[in-house]
């Protein structure tokens, strides 16, 4: 029997989860919940937790990823699985820095996700291959190349053209003509209304 801690703010999502574990009480046991991701390493403190599945956006703007890294640097054997719904393109990329064991979306059946808690524990790493299609405008994220995506990220910061080029090593008209290609592609007709879109649609969320 493994000790599953939820961390996680969406009360939809807590409820699913818990009457997933429910279901399988021969292999797993609910040991609590928790809405601000901040607060997990306390929580391990306190009781012996097997299995976390932790969301990314939590309570009080507190990232998942980081509390991710934070309990696997002291609880070592503690497995967690990142479970979200948002389809930032970092987040893949960024679990795996910060240790995390696994990687799944939320709209994920109830089989899905119970295999990939149990292959997790089983010691096997379950990440997909890349984040699920979002539409900007009328163009789809899998027509931005790696360099677009990344000019998009610094423009949502709300930084300067000069100072996208400075952070990424590259001239200014080079940003430009990326920007320019974005906005061909999705048919925006600003920087403002692509940086908007971006957030909207939880593409690029530079807090987390």
């Amino acid at each position: 029997m493994k000790n599953v801690l939820i961390v996680e703010d969406e009360r939809m999502a807590v409820e699913a989860f818990c009457q997933y574990i429910a279901e399988v009480t021969d292999r797993y046991c609910l040991v609590g919940t928790i809405s601000d991701a901040a607060n997990t390493e306390l929580f391990c403190m306190g009781k012996k937790v097997d299995l976390i599945l932790m969301d990314v956006c939590t309570a009080c703007d507190s990232s998942g990823l980081e509390a991710a890294k934070i309990v696997k640097k002291r609880f070592p054997v503690i497995k967690i699985i990142i479970v979200t719904s948002a389809p930032e393109y970092r987040f893949i990329e960024k679990a795996k820095q910060a240790g995390a064991d696994s990687f799944w979306y939320k709209d994920a059946s109830k089989e899905e996700l119970l295999l990939v808690m149990d292959w997790t524990m089983e010691g096997k790493h379950i990440y997909p291959e890349c984040t699920p299609e979002v539409t900007i405008g009328y163009g789809s994220s899998y027509e931005f190349t790696p360099k677009e995506m990344e000019v998009l990220y610094w423009l949502v910061k709300l930084i300067s053209t000069k100072a996208i080029a400075e952070q990424m090593g590259i001239t200014a008209d080079t940003v430009n003509d990326h920007l320019r290609h974005l906005k061909e592609k999705t048919g925006c007709k600003s920087k403002a209304e692509l940086a908007i879109l971006a957030v909207g649609k939880r593409l690029v969320l530079p807090q987390y």
